[in-house]
């Protein structure tokens, strides 16, 4: 990622609004709220042929105390190291504000190619309205634009590209595997994020509800790359009383929709609750490989039976579901936290893999035989063969003279099978009957 452009700036100025605009779909929450964005938040975007990576960030505000204002600050000046360009943004409506001028000598400290951008300009007419910021004293042209609707944005975005010093790709990240660390507020999931990438990319407080939007980090790990997604805790629909949290869950739920693997964290002290429940359905709704960590290990009083006794109480509470690998962890301690990801990337290894017709009806066809499906209205049913569906989710296709008459307790003994001869921990298996 060469071509990196960092959208600054104080609060409610239209930061995320224009990112939403580059990346062109509604990644980053908006509120009319100040401070909604906290973390870092990355997407690509693409003018006239050039591609680059955006980074939205929160609003930069100087001299407060707030626990949030201060690793927002952290944040900001992160994506400022980071960046090729600079968009500095600023509010037309609002006119010249003193965080702006504070902020602008931070901005100067770093001598990138800088673009003063003041927002809410919505028509030619009130182009001079910009002027006023030319007191900033920043070596950089204004473009007056409006993010909401678009206006003065392909002039600007003509000039942005002119910083670019190569051709990025498409988007860097495109068939990289995707893994998303999901659970209920305050499991530790950003915490994990942060350990894994040894940087603070996501903020991270003992207050339920820090992590707003879906954060993406490239990890390695294990000779191979992954996209990290960082999610905000998803609550139960009856206790979300706010548009952010509600904006904040639908992008944790759509991060699992786009995600291979999810990495369901559950709080030791909590057990595993109806909420993580719910959460592990909707992960095998979508067919996606899973893996439970149980955190904060290190916070439960031990004896020789402790571990046996938790991980045989999950087990019974999972029931169909205990083919799901399960890891104790602690990421303050950093105990088996790279375990954890390990057991990830073999999941994913298991999500990938496709077994040979041969191998498959060499194990499976002797089971079938010791224990055919039980005749149905005088039918006996013949099971010929079974192969594996070329599908994006694991399927195995048996074919046989009468596929209406198997019935369920007779597709769970196939499932148990191939699971026993072939592993798939952590990976749903749909098992489907096709008439020979």
């Amino acid at each position: 990622m060469s071509n990196i452009v960092a959208i600054v700036g104080r609060p409610n100025v239209g930061k995320s609004t224009f990112f939403n605009r580059l990346v062109g779909g509604r990644e980053a929450i908006m509120d009319d709220v100040s401070g909604v964005t906290r973390d870092r938040n990355y997407g690509y975007a693409e003018w006239l042929g050039r591609n680059f990576t955006v980074i939205d960030t929160g609003g930069y505000v100087t001299g407060s105390e707030d626990v949030f204002e201060k690793q927002i600050r952290k944040q900001s000046e992160a994506a400022l190291e980071e960046a090729t360009v600079i968009l500095f943004m600023v509010d037309g409506n609002a006119g010249l504000h003193p965080y702006d001028e504070e902020f602008s000598r931070i901005v100067r400290r770093y001598k990138k190619p800088t673009i003063l951008v003041v927002n809410k300009i919505d028509n030619a007419m009130r182009t001079h309205e910009t002027a006023e910021f030319y007191s900033l004293g920043l070596e950089a042209n204004i473009h007056g634009i409006s993010s909401a609707s678009g206006s003065g944005t392909g002039e600007l975005l003509d000039e942005l590209i002119t910083y670019f010093p190569s051709v990025d790709a498409d988007d860097p990240d495109a068939g990289i595997p995707r893994i998303a660390i999901l659970g209920r507020p305050n499991a530790g999931k950003s915490s994990l994020t942060n350990m894994l990438l040894g940087e603070e990319r996501a903020i991270v407080t003992e207050i339920a509800g820090t992590t707003r939007d879906s954060i993406n980090a490239r990890y390695k790990a294990f000779g191979k790359e992954f996209i990290l997604i960082d999610t905000a805790g998803i609550r139960k629909r009856s206790k979300v009383k706010e548009d952010i949290e509600f904006y904040s869950v639908l992008r944790s739920v759509k991060a699992l929709e786009d995600s291979d693997i999810c990495v369901v964290m559950l709080d030791a002290q909590h057990g595993l609750e109806s909420q993580d429940m719910a959460i592990i359905w909707m992960a095998l709704q979508r067919k996606k490989g899973i893996v439970i960590l149980v955190n904060k290990w290190d916070l439960i009083e031990k004896d020789n039976h402790t571990f046996g006794n938790y991980e045989k109480e999950l087990k019974e509470r999972l029931g169909p579901l205990s083919y799901i690998p399960i890891v104790f962890i602690s990421v303050v301690e950093k105990q088996r936290v790279f375990q954890a990801i390990e057991k990830a990337i073999e999941v994913y290894d298991s999500y990938k893999t496709k077994i040979p017709t041969s191998q498959l009806n060499e194990k499976l066809l002797p089971e079938i035989e010791a224990y055919p499906p039980p005749s149905w209205k005088g039918k006996y049913i013949q099971i010929k063969y079974v192969t594996q569906l070329p599908t994006r989710s694991v399927t195995f296709a048996f074919f046989c003279n009468s596929p209406q008459y198997i019935r369920e307790p007779y597709e769970r003994y196939l499932t148990n099978k191939i699971r026993l001869h072939f592993g798939f921990d952590g990976v749903p298996i749909n098992v489907v009957f096709r008439k020979k």
